[in-house]
């Protein structure tokens, strides 16, 4: 497909627009009104002027494209509630405090942390895709042992044992350069105990004393000179490199503001959404836990980027967590909510490990797959079928499943190196422990399932060039190959249907952190 720009290069361009339905998403809204949504992605003034030096530009995505200038900007300011952020270029993103009881809330959205001294970490991953560069941003955080909210003394290590304490932001960004910043400290972090709403301070603004709750973003501006905040419908913050990793490309510092509306969470569109690991999550368990917290969304704002500016509307974007004691001792990762050859919205989330059985001092493998798309869920999980797969220490992923009425099989291939990054560990506290990229080329596949176990029907036939891809933990010497063996009495237990979040909701005490 080819652009012509040159009718432009007299006037100011932003960016290029592309309609939101062409990412992989179709935007749905819950309240089911009939809304036209164009989704736009804008770049820096670096790719403007690069524009202008040509008479023509060619694009082959496959999305539809034009150019536009600032008149085009689209502002969704019909919430009452709104408030004015901070203008860093041709975006505006709306800031909404985050509402009780909203739909496409996934169960497990809160702060697992019950006050114990017990050995705990959580962390939270958020993701937005930039189709139009093929670029990513991946924000990680973390907190562990928050029992102890400064470094441990020596008393608290003669008492509880030694371990690590304090409050990690990464961003594996733009051509997959690195940033880290990290405290020993977890004082200023805070979480909400039901919401999916978090936050740390790592140096205070001139506004003391730093929040330990959602602010507005001019309020957070004040009183947080370096730190965070996050909630399901907004995200910014500010962190420099603290010099920790000379080991990969790194920048200076990140700056960041987006809104988010939420498209899918874990379940059908419209239903109860569902815990990612089953109703067992709900208790110290079978650890780590992981939930998806969000399989799709639309983005607005804008991401400084060690001084270059990437203006993004409607992007999709991404989010899930984990916690528990520690990461599993061995893991791979699949995720990607942009394709090519779909008529509708498709997220994709798969991710399998080795992870500790309690008390019987061994491990068991654990998968799932999930895909949205249509605005339906298909779920493969250990308790309603078969998960197997064939990973490589690095480069290349095959994973297939099925269920009793659909298979389901992906495969992800990258030559990119890949980029280190930091999970909690008992042994290291935050070290490096995984290799993540996000130039995965991956092609996924549903149909129907025949009563024979053949393939039926095919439902999903799409490719992505921008998959994300992960390999952990270890040791990985060569082809991890596997499929799913957790107990059958596991298995039996998942498939009861058990409303957790509604029996123990009728006490609130009795509800436990995080769900």
């Amino acid at each position: 497909m080819e652009l012509n720009v040159s009718s432009h290069c007299n006037s100011r361009i932003t960016g290029i627009r592309i309609s939101s339905s062409n990412l992989g998403f179709k935007t749905v809204f819950s309240d089911s009104r009939n809304v036209s949504w164009l989704g736009n992605v804008r770049f820096s003034k670096k790719l403007s002027e690069s524009l202008c030096r040509r008479s023509r530009f060619t694009y082959n995505s496959g999305f539809k494209s034009r150019i536009f200038s600032s008149a085009d900007s689209i502002l969704n300011t019909e919430n009452n509630d709104s408030s004015p952020v901070e203008d860093k270029g041709n975006v505006f993103p709306v800031y909404n405090t985050t509402p009780p009881n909203r739909e496409l809330r996934t169960p497990h959205s809160g702060y697992h942390f019950d006050g114990s001294t017990r050995k705990f970490f959580e962390g939270w991953y958020f993701k937005v895709s930039i189709p139009e560069r093929r670029q990513s941003f991946c924000f990680m955080y973390s907190v562990e042992n928050p029992a102890f909210r400064n470094k441990l003394s020596t008393k608290d290590q003669v008492l509880y044992g030694p371990r690590f304490t304090g409050v990690g932001a990464q961003i594996l960004g733009a051509d997959d350069k690195y940033i880290c910043q990290f405290s020993e400290e977890s004082q200023y972090f805070w979480g909400s105990r039901h919401e999916l709403t978090l936050g740390n301070t790592f140096t205070a603004g001139k506004a003391s004393p730093p929040p330990n709750r959602e602010v507005p973003p001019q309020e957070f501006r004040d009183r947080v000179s370096e730190g965070f905040q996050v909630s399901p419908l907004w995200h910014q913050g500010f962190i420099h490199d603290d010099g920790r990793s000379s080991y990969v490309k790194t920048v200076k510092t990140a700056r960041w503001e987006y809104s988010t509306r939420p498209v899918y969470g874990w379940g059908d569109v419209g239903s109860k959404q569902k815990a990612t690991a089953g109703w067992l999550a709900a208790f110290p368990v079978f650890e780590p836990h992981w939930q998806v917290c969000m399989a799709g969304g639309l983005s607005t704002g804008w991401i400084e980027w060690d001084g270059e500016l990437f203006e993004f509307e409607n992007a999709p974007s991404y989010s899930e967590k984990n916690w528990g004691g520690a990461f599993p001792r061995k893991w791979f990762w699949v995720q990607s909510n942009v394709f090519q050859g779909a008529e509708g919205e498709v997220a994709l989330t798969a991710a399998g490990g080795l992870r500790e059985l309690p008390g019987l001092n061994s491990f068991e493998n654990a998968a799932l797959i999930g895909v949205h798309y249509g605005g339906k869920f298909y779920e493969f999980v250990p308790w309603n079928g078969v998960v197997n797969w064939e990973i490589a220490p690095w480069g290349y992923w095959h994973i297939s499943a099925e269920n009793g009425t659909h298979k389901v099989e992906l495969e992800a291939t990258t030559k990119d190196p890949g980029t280190p990054l930091r999970a909690p560990t008992l042994e290291s506290g935050l070290a490096p422990a995984c290799k993540d990229t996000c130039f995965g080329d991956l092609r996924l596949q549903i149909w129907e399932r025949r009563y024979d176990g053949s393939k039926g029907k095919i439902v999903l036939d799409v490719t992505s060039n921008m998959a994300a891809l992960e390999t952990g933990g270890g040791p990985w010497y060569n082809t991890w190959k596997g499929k799913t063996s957790s107990p059958e009495i596991v298995n039996r237990a998942l498939n009861v249907p058990v409303d957790v979040e509604g029996i123990l909701g009728v006490v609130p005490f009795l509800k436990p952190p995080g769900l």
